[in-house]
């Protein structure tokens, strides 16, 4: 019989595997979509609302100067653009451009197709159950909303 910290040992590498098949999704789509994993998870994070440099470091967990080279990249291929914030000549606001959204949403679009085929196996009361428990543990670590729900990105 598992102990608790047995079963905390099982959850944590059950959870670490989930996330070598969600990351694995995650990257065959973006490249299928001609975009890199960073340049994907950017798109989202710009499909909810137009951003500070300062707040995209932030939500991305990079260096500004990372940030800098990949808004660079996006801004280059036409899927985003950078504009003075009124008032402060310093800070700069990145917002996607219609094809910047037109790809996010491709991109959300496919990627959500995938994830959701991993629990499809499940039962519904499983799959729903699975989705209040990650909503739980997400909503408890306050993790930001990068990921938009379905129909936000147009």
């Amino acid at each position: 019989m598992a102990t608790g910290d047995d079963q905390d040992i099982d959850t944590a590498a059950g959870l670490v595997r989930l996330t070598f098949l969600v990351m694995g999704v995650y990257a065959r789509t973006s490249d299928r979509q001609g975009l890199t994993p960073a340049q994907a998870k950017l798109l989202l994070v710009l499909s909810d609302r137009p951003r500070g440099m300062a707040e995209l470091a932030g939500v991305l967990g990079v260096e500004k100067a990372a940030l800098t080279g990949l808004v660079d990249r996006v801004e280059r291929r036409g899927l985003a653009e950078r504009a003075a914030v009124p008032g402060d000549r310093r800070a700069l606001r990145v917002t996607l451009t219609g094809a910047g959204r037109r790809a996010a949403a491709a991109f959300h679009n496919e990627v959500s197709t995938e994830l959701t085929e991993l629990v499809a196996a499940l039962p519904p009361a499983e799959r729903v159950q699975f989705g209040r428990s990650l909503a739980r543990i997400v909503d408890s670590r306050d993790a930001p909303a990068i990921f938009p729900t379905a129909g936000r990105i147009a």
